[in-house]
């Protein structure tokens, strides 16, 4: 008898009601997430490239409302924010608001 491959739309039985609730809550939850750090990404790059100080402050403002909600790291966006914060000190005279 062949596997079965793994899916994405597999939802297997659900010992308990709370279990159950945990599986029907995830689907959402996942989406959720994956469309915050889509946005992330995008800022990220759109931060890298044109570099003006609107686009880091909104990236920052974007990872503190990902921390918060719990979908990074506090550590991870700690990193980020860093780094955004030193290319920010880096170059004042060249970025424009």
């Amino acid at each position: 008898m062949p596997r079965a491959s793994p899916s994405t739309n597999f939802r297997s039985m659900a010992n308990t009601r709370s279990a159950a609730k945990r599986a029907r809550q995830m689907p959402g939850r996942a989406l959720r997430n994956r469309r915050v750090l889509s946005r992330l990404g995008s800022l990220q790059k759109r931060a890298a490239t044109k570099s003006n100080t609107e686009d880091i402050r909104s990236l920052i403002s974007a990872l503190d409302k990902a921390t918060k909600r719990g979908i990074i790291h506090k550590n991870a966006a700690n990193r980020r924010k860093a780094r955004l914060n030193k290319l920010l000190a880096a170059k004042p005279a060249t970025l424009s608001a």
